[in-house]
């Protein structure tokens, strides 16, 4: 189910333009990992599972989207896991840790919400990918938000940052600031080289 919405999608979202991908070599070649990616609509999600093909991303996504049962159906279809983004709790990385303990890939969008605006990073990702000793690879997307966007034929464009690691020989709690820093510079570094680029 998953390889064939994706495929569909891309075979629809191609109709209105291509998507430019940079530096996907950035992904890492094995092990289970993070990807950290900028959010401002829906469009960004499908054509962030598109890009990685035939790697599937397991989405973190808001417990609001399993409460109707066909919606609930599609969500677990594509890999999608529900989290209480009001009350996180032990639970909340509880099945992404085991995903990337099975060498899996799990996307979370730190911003927490959909925006263009530069805002505080939730702190998921880098909970989740510190408790796991995985790497966070941050991902930038600049294009269409939404359907309106897409009649307009704007460019679609991703960008792969380089893999973020916990440090070594400190401690976990300040080896995570470390790489909560390094996140929040780089998504702002990598969205920052889209929108220059023409």
């Amino acid at each position: 189910m998953y390889y064939f919405a994706a495929y569909v999608l891309k075979i629809f979202l191609s109709i209105f333009g291509r998507l430019k991908v940079y530096q996907k070599d950035n992904l890492p070649q094995s092990g289970g990992y993070v990807i950290a990616c900028t959010h401002t609509g829906w469009v960004d999600i499908l054509w962030l599972g598109i890009s990685v093909l035939p790697i599937k991303i397991h989405y973190m996504a808001k417990k609001e989207l399993f409460q109707r049962g066909s919606l609930k159906w599609l969500m677990q279809q594509l890999n999608a896991f529900p989290v209480d983004r009001e009350n996180p709790g032990p639970s909340s990385i509880k099945i992404p840790r085991k995903l990337l303990s099975e060498e899996k890939v799990v996307g979370i969008f730190p911003s927490g919400t959909r925006t263009s605006e530069e805002v505080p990073l939730k702190r998921g990702a880098v909970t989740i990918a510190g408790y796991s000793k995985a790497p966070i690879v941050p991902v930038a997307y600049v294009g269409p938000n939404n359907f309106k966007d897409l009649l307009k034929r704007k460019k679609a464009k991703i960008i792969y940052g380089e893999p973020i690691h916990l440090p070594e020989n400190i401690s976990k709690k300040e080896g995570m600031e470390i790489m909560m820093d390094e996140l929040n510079k780089e998504l702002n570094h990598l969205q920052q080289m889209l929108r220059e680029d023409s």
